[in-house]
């Protein structure tokens, strides 16, 4: 074979390689359009576990490209709902098909509004609310909770919800008791995590592991507390 021919060939190996880099192109460009191409349409596969990640969550992980967007865990759709309303016109359903021992759509305590901003809203909690006390207006151990709590002076001071004073009460306590795996009162969060309850404050106190907590936390501490 002369030198002409021999040019005229392709170089061994060459067309099954382009061949299959034709094809993960092609395979990365469904995938992406699939994925990206339609915010409101979810796979298949992302609708059936929305018990753990919700709807509002995925469809903002979509819209963003999921760009460093996780979900935000579910103590602070809890925390927005009973922070945000001052009237109690926002609480969690009373329908049979409302199951609080199981994850909960973020969309239910954003009021079904889909486009909420949970990482926003997670910042604005943990700025404005970095320290929620779940009471029972009531039970004395929540009430030597919120009397330790006094005499830190703390700013911003605790936002003290009173879980019996709530028609959805019953609720409220098994998500909360989900969540936390505490399932008495009081229950003390802070930055969406529970330290536990009156006698887990007052061993926090007196270690002085409070002090440092509650000022890692963002809060100001105006209170003499030895």
């Amino acid at each position: 074979m002369d030198s002409s021919k021999k040019r005229m060939l392709p170089p061994s190996g060459s067309s099954p390689i382009r061949r299959r880099r034709l094809i993960v192109v092609v395979i990365a460009l469904v995938g992406f359009i699939y994925f990206f191409g339609s915010p409101l349409q979810l796979p298949t596969v992302l609708k059936d576990s929305v018990g753990t990640v919700s709807r509002a969550n995925i469809a903002y992980l979509v819209k963003s490209n999921g760009k460093g967007k996780a979900p935000v865990d579910e103590i602070f759709g809890l925390l927005h709902l009973v922070t945000g309303d001052s009237e109690h016109e926002h609480i969690l359903g009373h329908t049979e098909s409302f199951d609080p021992t199981k994850p909960v759509d973020m969309a239910l305590y954003a009021a079904g509004k889909e486009e909420f901003d949970w990482n926003k809203r997670v910042r604005d909690l943990n700025e404005r609310h970095p320290l929620v006390v779940f009471s029972k207006s009531y039970c004395p151990y929540s009430k030597r909770a919120k009397a330790l709590l006094a005499t830190y002076d703390l700013s911003p001071p605790p936002k003290i919800i009173e879980v019996d004073l709530r028609d959805d009460a019953t609720q409220v306590k098994h998500v909360l008791t989900r969540l936390t795996h505490h399932g008495t009162f009081p229950n003390v969060v802070i930055r969406g995590k529970s330290i536990g309850g009156s006698d887990q404050l007052q061993a926090l106190h007196v270690d002085k592991s409070l002090r440092r907590m509650l000022e890692g936390a963002g809060m100001t501490i105006r209170g003499d507390v030895s």
